[in-house]
């Protein structure tokens, strides 16, 4: 396993989150060592406001050391406020072969699940066992875009390996656990050339799903028919999710309608 051999302080970690199915959210690392080049949106951000400077330097994460200090203070302030946090938007909380950053995340979760808050977790690492012994009313997710182990390498290279991700979220489920998924960003088929079916058949046990369409790439625009492509998989989420009793969420911009694209 892995360590972070350095680490920041921060003056505030708790904060509302402009995401649409979000309330609030805590990153309490910088970076991540998945080093997905899809391009990643928080890695562009961070590059953009000098948080990083780098690739190299984004995939070696770095905890903030003082992440229990703060949610002891914040937490008693804004209890009334918060409906549930989010771990993590800008980073990963169980990221692969990082112990001390899997170990932080389960004590974050369990503070915050002592003032009766819930959780949502999302990783595209392994979830630990251990997380079936906290609040059920937690809810854990996994990032799964494909099934195709080549591509994983390729674009997400640092994270855990698809099945290993679904076997670890079956197992939370089988203990009672809320489950999801988010299939986002989901690529074109000039991209990589897949079975939508057999990645919603895979994952046909969990409470939720979450779908979206790949951004800042350009090779989606030069998919000729991308956007009938992304409402095409869409409907077929909500199809797949109705048929089983599932809940959905497609995010904003995957379905265009055709009559004004």
């Amino acid at each position: 396993m892995g360590c972070c051999s350095k680490s920041l302080t921060r003056k505030s970690l708790l904060y509302k989150t402009g995401v649409e199915y979000g309330d609030y959210t805590i990153n309490h690392v910088q970076g991540c060592s998945h080093g997905c080049k899809y391009p990643c949106y928080a890695s562009m951000l961070a590059k953009r406001f000098g948080t990083v400077k780098t690739y190299e330097e984004w995939i070696c994460p770095v905890i903030v050391s003082n992440t229990m200090e703060l949610l002891n203070k914040e937490l008693p302030k804004l209890k009334d406020k918060i409906k549930s946090v989010h771990l993590c938007f800008t980073t990963d909380p169980f990221m692969y072969g990082y112990e001390d950053i899997c170990n932080l995340s389960i004590e974050v979760i369990k503070l915050i699940n002592s003032y009766n808050l819930p959780c949502t977790a999302l990783t595209k690492a392994v979830l630990p066992i251990e997380l079936a012994d906290l609040s059920k009313n937690n809810s854990y997710g996994i990032t799964l875009i494909s099934l195709n182990e080549e591509f994983r390498k390729k674009m997400e290279p640092g994270s855990a390996p698809y099945l290993d991700r679904i076997n670890s979220l079956k197992k939370l489920h089988d203990k009672g656990c809320k489950t999801w998924v988010s299939i986002e960003p989901y690529p074109t088929p000039n991209i990589i050339d897949q079975d939508f079916e057999e990645i919603l058949n895979s994952i046909s046990f969990v409470d939720k799903i979450i779908f979206g369409r790949l951004h800042y790439n350009k090779l989606v625009s030069q998919y000729k028919d991308y956007k009938e492509y992304y409402n095409t998989l869409a409907y077929q989420v909500i199809k797949f999710c109705e048929e089983r009793n599932i809940e959905y969420h497609i995010k904003e911009k995957t379905i265009t309608e055709m009559q004004n694209a």
